[in-house]
């Protein structure tokens, strides 16, 4: 009786523990990872935009609308390299709606029912229901269209669902338009500001200038500190605004085939040519055992494979290989031959193009090819011959052009090549539209091709081999603790390479050429995954990825936060930004001292000023023929009186020292209609794009999408 007392007493204890056990395994590892809301949490949040947050369902339905648009124009499921570009999309999609609407909202602008019914079937109809109702004859007719919509209730389901999606942004698509194009209209030209893109374009002056090269003054001798390249980024944060990054270093071992591997697949190969040369059913041979099966084919010289070429002429019925190439093994069988339609040859050519296009220079290229086809048929080496003197990409093969079928090249050349009865230099000169080609046939003119069976057999890395590379990846990953520690295992192994990603975005897919590392972007960020946390601290290691074909072992080194960058993770950049500022500054004050004209600075400051002309410097283009884009230089040559000398001037090459020889001011003219034109339709261009990007500026917009995806 005890005992039962006992029990009774204890069950609502009992009752009360299965019951939180069967809370806890419902809810899972979520509780615990932060994936869920319980207790108030709210983890479903993919970010915010302006103030809102957006909720993962609500970006997973944006998401799916995107992927079903792809897989209807695609005719295919997306990859996961697609999807990082749909989510992308999907985000932008939702960027744009929110912050867009309060726009809208705060202007008033709407979209009412009968501005919807105008755009589908009214007068001012959308250009996509016209192109879908536009008959082969370009005409459009309002009643099909409406006869349609009659019908629509009666169509497919996927067709109904289809339309409402497309009138469902009608709306949104209609209030973008009115927005963009308010701005748009604002944008207004001046008389003045016409004017002076009117002179701008046609103004020119002849200039003799001092200049001295910035690499003139060694790099060696300008010391750039961190507080000279933190005043640089204040002085120009707008040029600097970053985005939220991470940087890792990383390893890479990769998963390739052994000699072993290698091996092993040349035995079955060697196995399966014995039974292609004896299978009665070709097709059907390499259908069961090659891993890129493809019918068998008649080829010519020109489009059979180089392994197999080099077998010319071939027999029927004889198998050749196996030939390893780009990680494959290869067997061909040839069951046929015929002559084809279109000859095949192979030629080497020396090109000799004219400088110019006047008669001397013509005269001039000719002569100089009739000389060289001369040496070579007094014994000199075509291919020689072809290095030093052609002009095209063939010169690094000695002029040879491969193997070509007829109507590959243009009709001179070919009526040469394939007129010719052997192997052999052409005694005569070819002229073509691109200069003078001296020809030697090396295979000669041929019709004949050869039906070709295919079996390739992949070099695939063998499971020990796979797991060899895993275990050397997860040695690494036991030896890593921290940076240091990591540094020093990649160190002490010879065989790996470290590699290092610097400032990767939250919406990278890839990392360096990495492909398909989109895990280990989020990693970077994070983002807990299903085998292990995310890096929470500069010096984190990663757990072992599994890349492609290459296991993958990463360290946190850097962290950098939305705003202006700071002076680590741009250094590079910008020192060689400052050190051309310092070096200009002293060269500044060195040409300051000089006296007298151009050539008597240039004495005085050394051998490195150099004294030259520049003729029709047009102001707009900013141009100095000889040194490149010079503004600046340009600028304060129109700001000068014939004659007259400036100061020392920093360009973006160098330190210039200009004086105009002669300016010719644009003509006067009262017409300023086709500047003004102009000037609008090139600031209405970038507008959308601005636009864009100014009210996400302004969003506020917050991305935890590396939670999730």
């Amino acid at each position: 009786m005890a005992l039962i007392n006992t029990i009774r007493e204890k069950s609502g204890w009992a009752v009360g523990a299965i019951v939180i056990g069967l809370l806890l395994f419902m809810v899972g590892g979520d509780l615990f990872t932060g994936q869920n809301s319980f207790f108030g949490r709210d983890d479903r949040s993919v970010g915010e935009i302006a103030g809102q947050k957006v909720e993962y369902d609500e970006f997973n339905a944006s998401l799916e609308q995107a992927k079903q648009a792809f897989i209807q124009q695609q005719g295919r499921q997306p990859d996961e390299q697609a999807m990082g570009y749909l989510r992308e999309q999907a985000w932008n999609q939702l960027l744009y709606r929110i912050a867009f609407q309060k726009q809208f909202e705060k202007l008033g602008l709407k979209v009412s029912d009968d501005e919807l019914t105008d755009m589908v079937q009214g007068n001012n109809i959308h250009p996509s229901i016209r192109q879908a109702f536009t008959d082969s004859t370009g005409q459009f007719d309002v009643l099909k269209v409406k006869e349609y919509l009659r019908n629509l209730d009666k169509m497919d389901p996927r067709n109904q669902a289809a339309f409402a999606s497309f009138e469902q942004n009608l709306r949104p698509e209609r209030l973008s338009s009115k927005y963009t194009n308010l701005l748009k209209m604002s944008t207004y030209v001046t008389s003045a500001e016409a004017k002076r893109f009117n002179e701008a374009q046609q103004a020119q002056v002849n200039l003799r200038y001092l200049f001295v090269p910035y690499f003139a003054v060694s790099d060696s001798s300008i010391k750039v500190t961190d507080e000279q390249l933190q005043a640089y980024i204040d002085k120009n944060q707008g040029r600097y605004k970053v985005e939220d990054g991470r940087s890792i270093e990383y390893v890479a071992i990769p998963v390739t085939a052994s000699v072993e591997d290698s091996s092993e697949v040349r035995q079955t190969v060697n196995q399966l040519a014995t039974q292609f040369a004896s299978a009665p059913a070709d097709s059907v041979f390499v259908k069961l055992n090659s891993d890129n099966p493809t019918a068998p084919a008649y080829l010519s010289a020109a489009d059979m494979p180089e392994k197999l070429r080099e077998q010319l002429p071939l027999q029927v019925d004889k198998v050749y290989g196996p030939y390893a190439e780009n990680g494959t093994f290869s067997l061909y069988k040839v069951t046929g031959e015929k002559t084809g339609e279109q000859a095949a040859a192979r030629a080497s050519h020396i090109l000799i193009k004219a400088d110019g296009t006047t008669p001397e220079a013509d005269a001039a290229a000719k002569a100089k090819a009739t000389d060289v086809l001369n040496k070579i048929k007094g014994g000199a080496d075509f291919a020689a011959m072809a290095r030093q003197f052609g002009s095209d990409g063939t010169t690094a093969t000695g002029g040879d052009l491969g193997w070509f079928q007829q109507g590959r090249m243009v009709p001179e050349f070919e009526k040469a090549v394939f007129g010719a009865s052997s192997a052999g230099l052409l005694p005569s000169l070819v002229k073509t539209s691109f200069g003078y080609h001296i020809i030697k046939v090396t295979a000669a003119p041929t019709k004949k091709t050869y039906r070709v069976a295919t079996v390739q057999k992949s070099i695939q890395p063998t499971d020990g081999t796979r797991d060899a590379a895993y275990n050397q990846a997860q040695q690494l990953k036991g030896a890593a603790a921290d940076l240091e520690s990591f540094r020093k295992a990649v160190a002490a192994d010879k065989s790996l390479q470290k590699v290092e990603a610097k400032n990767l975005g939250r919406a990278d897919q890839a990392v360096n050429n990495l492909q398909g590392a989109r895990a280990v972007v989020r990693w970077a960020f994070g983002a807990d995954d299903s085998e292990g946390a995310g890096a929470k601290a500069v010096g984190d290691v990663s757990r072992v990825f599994e890349i492609g074909d290459s296991y993958v072992v990463a360290v946190l080194t850097g962290e950098r936060s939305k705003g202006t960058a700071d002076v680590a993770s741009i250094k590079p950049e910008i020192t060689a930004q400052v050190r051309n500022e310092l070096k200009a500054e002293q060269i500044k004050q060195k040409l300051a001292s000089a006296k007298g004209t151009l050539e008597q600075m240039a004495q005085a400051y050394g051998a490195s000023a150099q004294v030259k002309t520049a003729d029709n410097v047009i102001l707009s283009q900013g141009m100095i023929a000889g040194v490149g884009s010079e503004p600046t230089a340009v600028g304060r040559a129109f700001g000068l009186k014939v004659g007259q000398k400036s100061e020392p001037i920093a360009g973006d090459q160098g330190v210039f020292v200009v004086e105009p020889t002669s300016i010719q001011p644009a003509p006067p003219t009262t017409d300023l209609k086709a500047a003004q034109q102009q000037l609008v339709a090139q600031r209405t261009a970038r507008a959308d794009g601005l636009i864009f990007e100014a009210i996400k500026q302004h969003a506020n917009v917050k991305d935890n999408r590396t939670k999730f995806f």
